[in-house]
C-alpha cells in the first residue's frame, strides 16, 4: 500500500508540475516548488546549506546508501550526464540527500556518492532536518521494520525523482528517476545557456 503511496506521489508532482515546455522534456516546475534551502551535514563535519551552492546548477537526488536498485542507477545516470556535460560539467554540482540518517554517517555518504562522481557531495542530518527537506521537496519515505535480528537489516521506501535547480537556487525541473541521460543532460545545458 505505502508503494503504491509512493508511486501515485510522484505522480501527481509531475502532473502538477505542468506540461513540459517545449525546450525540455523534463517537467517544468518553475514556481511550483520551493527554492533550494537546507541545513545539512557534509563529510568531515561540515555544515552546507544552500548558500554553498549559488552559481552552480543543482541535481537533488533522494535516496540512501544501501539501497539495492535505485538510487545507484540513478546515480550512474547522473554522474553520465556530468561526462556529457564535459567541460561545462564545473558549473554543475550532484547533491545526493540521504533519507537514512540512521545508517548513512557523513563520511559513509560522501565515499557512496564519490565512487559515482568524484565532484558529488552526500547529505545527511539529524531525523528532524532530513524530514524537513523531504517534506519541502514532498518526498515521501519510510523506513520499514528490520527483517532477521540485525537491527540495520532494513529498506527506505521512497519517492523517487531528480530535482534540477539553476545557479540562483531557484527550481526548473522535475525528472523521473527514469528518465534518459540525453534528456536530463539538454535540461541542465538549457540552465547553462541562460546563465550565461
Amino acid at each position: 500500500m505505502y508503494r503504491f503511496f509512493l508511486g501515485f506521489l510522484a505522480s501527481a508532482v509531475l502532473a502538477w508540475a505542468g506540461i513540459a515546455q517545449a525546450e525540455t522534456a523534463l517537467h517544468n516546475v518553475k514556481g511550483f516548488l520551493p527554492d533550494l534551502r537546507f541545513t545539512l551535514q557534509a563529510a568531515g563535519g561540515q555544515t552546507m546549506t544552500e548558500d554553498d551552492f549559488k552559481g552552480s546548477t543543482v541535481m537533488l537526488f533522494f535516496g540512501y546508501a544501501s539501497c539495492p536498485d535505485v538510487c545507484p542507477t540513478t546515480m550512474a545516470q547522473l554522474s553520465q550526464v556530468m561526462l556529457e556535460l564535459g567541460d561545462e560539467a564545473d558549473k554543475v554540482q550532484i547533491v545526493f540527500v540521504s533519507v537514512d540518517p540512521h545508517r548513512d554517517t557523513p563520511d559513509i555518504l560522501q565515499a557512496y556518492v564519490e565512487a559515482f562522481d568524484s565532484n558529488a557531495i552526500g547529505l545527511t542530518g539529524t531525523e528532524k532536518q532530513v524530514a524537513d527537506v523531504a517534506r519541502r521537496y514532498r518526498v515521501a519515505f519510510q523506513i520499514e521494520k528490520p527483517s532477521g535480528d540485525n537491527p540495520d537489516n532494513y529498506e527506505v521506501a521512497h519517492s523517487r525523482g531528480v530535482y534540477i535547480f539553476d545557479a540562483s537556487g531557484k527550481a526548473r525541473y522535475l525528472a523521473a528517476d527514469t528518465e534518459s541521460v540525453e534528456v536530463l543532460t539538454a535540461g541542465v545545458r538549457t540552465l547553462l545557456e541562460q546563465q550565461g
